[in-house]
């Protein structure tokens, strides 16, 4: 993971000194091919977009196939369901990782999630990153009417790859990615999503693919 910082951006108006809000972008890959992954490159391309669109943004990049959140265990699911002040040292360490990838969640303005399709789903790695950021009373509540997302005002970006087509036809059926994120973020509040998916990487004409969805995106 890394920290991209950059300064606020101050310029005259008028009369007075006016400053431009400093943004801040959060991209989660999860490809174990690193700088070949095409959902990682598409990650990068649309947070490089981003960039462009809002000068002087902190960017923050949490690799979940180099650095993976432990998959949920006794000893976080314990630390979870008893107060914070009686917690077990193991029961710190475990829930400071979810604390971590919580407030980066919370801090970021865009969230940009690379997805490579296994199997016709996510990687467990984000899987783990969500049982780790989906915590009652802290991204989500329950209310008289049910449950209610606490983390809103946040712009979502998908990056899918797969090597088939399931946005359409035949095979849509057995897509398990981007309708289980819309579902999944929605109920902690995040529903602004867009996706951009590079599909078909293994059928004919599959090594386009990837140019052609950077170059009609748009943020």
């Amino acid at each position: 993971m890394y920290l991209q910082n950059k300064q606020n951006c101050r310029h005259n108006a008028g009369n007075g000194i006016t400053f431009k809000t400093m943004k801040k972008i959060l991209i989660i890959t999860s490809s174990p091919r690193g700088a070949e992954s095409t959902s990682t490159q598409l990650s990068m391309s649309i947070a490089a977009r981003l960039e462009d669109e809002n000068p002087g943004s902190v960017v923050t990049v949490r690799d979940l196939s180099q650095n993976p959140l432990p998959h949920l265990d006794d000893t976080l699911l314990a630390a979870l369901f008893t107060p914070a002040d009686i917690h077990s040292e193991a029961q710190r360490a475990a829930i400071a990782k979810s604390d971590a990838a919580i407030a980066e969640l919370s801090e970021a303005d865009f969230v940009v999630i690379g997805i490579p399709m296994y199997n016709f789903g996510i990687p467990s790695t984000v899987k783990a990153w969500i049982d780790h950021v989906f915590r009652a009373g802290v991204t989500f509540s329950y209310g008289s009417n049910g449950p209610i997302g606490l983390l809103g005002d946040k712009k979502i970006y998908l990056a899918i790859a797969s090597g088939g087509i399931y946005a359409e036809g035949a095979m849509s059926a057995y897509d398990f990615t981007d309708p289980y994120l819309r579902k999944a973020l929605g109920f902690i509040g995040l529903t602004d999503i867009t996706t951009f998916r590079a599909e078909g990487l293994k059928m004919p004409d599959g090594d386009k693919v990837l140019q052609n969805v950077i170059d009609t995106m748009v943020v």
